[in-house]
């Protein structure tokens, strides 16, 4: 099953940062947030991933194809006609495909122009700029039990951001998105697909958020993962310091690799 990261926004709530790189680049303990999410998925037997990119979308395809160079020793020998030998080469065993989905496209125009490298299969979804110790075999496991198109990760936080309505079946019956709710459950990505989704998706102006899942939760088919763990997003800087405060203390929950 093939994982889609989107990584193709402009990150402007941490703009002091993104205005350099994208925000999925953005680096928690010297390595991208992307990289950390990656590393979560690849341990539970996930290495191939689809990463839907558009702002600043070259820099995500230089770090990866530079990635050995990131993880090895480099001698630089400029006696010998600037010769460059890596030491201790290492590459993670991913499958890594980086399109370029363009720099205004909404959420749920980026998965609709990566479904060909979809095709008619189950596919995982979630946000490069948000880490979670989930279990993905859990996750999956859900997922295949009660037959849905979607299933999302819920989480609890004081926070507004897609704002779920679940009943006791765990069905989403509602998709709220930008409520002021507190303590309600809200969409934390993690998300399992089926093809039928792109169903869904009309163009490079649709918003994931909004009809698409709105629409399967009236149909009643989206369904939630409730996740009692650990997860955060980067939105902002200080979001950022804390996930990285989290990693020099030798204590990130969301590592599980």
């Amino acid at each position: 099953m093939k994982v889609v990261l989107l990584a193709g926004g402009f990150g402007t709530r941490i703009s002091e940062e993104s205005q350099y790189k994208p925000k999925p680049m953005l680096e928690i303990g010297g390595m991208p947030i992307l990289w950390h999410i990656m590393k979560n998925y690849a341990c539970f037997g996930y290495t191939e991933f689809i990463v839907c990119a558009g702002y600043k979308q070259h820099m995500v395809k230089e770090w990866f194809a530079d990635y050995f160079l990131h993880t090895s020793d480099i001698t630089f020998d400029f006696t010998k006609g600037n010769k460059m030998i890596v030491h201790n080469q290492y590459a993670e065993p991913w499958r890594v495909t980086v399109v370029d989905t363009g720099l205004y496209t909404m959420t749920g125009g980026r998965i609709k122009r990566i479904q060909p490298y979809i095709g008619n299969e189950s596919f995982m979804m979630t946000y490069g700029d948000g880490v979670c110790d989930v279990d993905i075999t859990k996750l999956v496991a859900f997922h295949k039990k009660y037959g849905k198109t979607a299933t999302l990760t819920a989480v609890q936080l004081k926070q507004s951001k897609g704002i779920l309505d679940i009943g006791e079946d765990y069905t989403v019956h509602s998709f709220r998105e930008k409520s002021t709710m507190d303590n309600a459950p809200i969409n934390a990505g993690f998300m399992v697909l089926e093809p039928e989704i792109f169903e869904y998706l009309e163009d490079d102006d649709t918003v994931f958020e909004k009809e698409p899942l709105e629409q399967l939760a009236e149909k009643g088919q989206l369904m939630s993962y409730i996740h009692n763990g650990f997860w955060q997003c980067m939105d902002t800087k200080r979001e950022k310091d804390e996930l990285e405060k989290m990693w020099k203390n030798g204590e990130p929950p969301w590592k599980l690799w």
